[in-house]
């Protein structure tokens, strides 16, 4: 297939806030935005996303994964933008209107069906840098994707940065284009000098996040990530990563982990590091840069565990294991 992300459906769910008040939403083509170049969103950013998936099952069905977190994620992150308050309800039919539209292009395992919901400001007022949008606009875009491992798993190289950080602390929590748009110049740069795939902010040697995933270790039967705070994105996977690993028997930890330990930690040989994200579900990390010296993580290769949650995780979202945690959506 295409490069990840880079196809689109021809048609997509939107509505628009005026008036103080949502449209009715409707299906339309996915090229049809129309917007003033003065819109808020183009001058001071205000815009969010989310990122899901919707799968399809051995007899045929599609589900969606997870939406209710990615929709109250998306009102969260509309709330600390201060875009209108979107509407949980309305958002939830425009996904599943939209996918049930495309529903017999929902790719078989182990690809699936990408969903995009946006939500941005309309409003034409470049003297509006200190105000919020009075109108604004909710589209869901489709992309059906492949396996983001196209070419087979790797183990990632991971820069460890503790000057820099992702976003401003503030802005942690909200899934924005913004706080990505900060981390690619330090992530270019790291690719060009020490040919790092990622950077890991370890913002004054508190390991956080990625540029665009969730950092967990995996140490023997135990799985440690830094505790909830407003500093960094709380990821959908990440969170279901944990609720599985604590269903097998593992112990999940969540406080704050520094460089030192971490450090220390990577050195045994069992250990294991991954990222968490929609897209790659959980991604091995294989070397540490810190301080222009190299660290093997365990054995440098994909692991044991990370494959085992990871492969816990696709079995419910393609149906090949039981959903008691509810986490699936049935569109049709």
């Amino acid at each position: 297939m295409a490069a990840f992300g880079s196809v689109f459906m021809p048609k997509m769910a939107l509505a628009t806030f005026e008036n103080n008040n949502w449209s009715e939403a409707s299906i339309v083509a996915s090229d049809s935005i129309q917007m003033h170049p003065g819109a808020h969103v183009l001058h001071y950013s205000s815009t969010c996303f989310e990122g899901l998936k919707a799968f399809r099952h051995a007899d045929g069905s599609v589900h969606v994964f997870r939406m209710d977190q990615n929709i109250k994620r998306l009102a969260q992150s509309s709330r600390l933008l201060s875009l209108p308050t979107i509407d949980e309800t309305q958002v939830s039919k425009m996904i599943v209107d939209v996918v049930a539209e495309f529903a017999s292009d929902v790719p078989e395992p182990p690809g699936s069906l990408y969903i995009r919901p946006t939500h941005i400001g309309t409003e034409a007022a470049v003297g509006k840098a200190a105000a919020p949008t009075a109108t604004s606009m909710l589209y869901v875009l489709l992309s059906p994707v492949g396996d983001y491992f196209t070419g087979g798993a790797k183990a990632l190289r991971l820069l460890l940065d503790e000057t820099g950080m992702r976003c401003a602390p503030h802005m942690g929590m909200i899934k924005s284009g913004g706080n990505y748009a900060s981390a690619l110049g330090p992530i270019s740069k790291a690719k060009e000098e020490v040919q790092a795939d990622q950077i890991l902010f370890c913002p004054n040697g508190d390991v956080q996040e990625t540029g665009a995933a969730n950092f967990l270790l995996i140490d023997g039967n135990e799985i440690i990530t830094k505790g909830l705070d407003t500093s960094f994105l709380h990821g959908v996977t990440r969170s279901s990563i944990l609720t599985l690993a604590a269903d097998l028997g593992m112990t999940v930890t969540e406080r704050d982990l520094t460089v030192a330990e971490l450090l220390e930690r990577a050195a045994k040989p069992e250990v294991e590091a991954v990222l968490s994200g929609t897209a790659a579900v959980l991604t091995s990390v294989g070397t540490f840069i810190h301080n222009d010296k190299e660290y093997q993580v365990g054995s440098g290769e994909p692991g044991p565990t990370a494959q085992k949650l990871r492969q816990a995780l696709n079995d419910i979202q393609w149906g090949k294991a039981e959903d008691k945690h509810n986490w699936l959506t049935k569109v049709c």
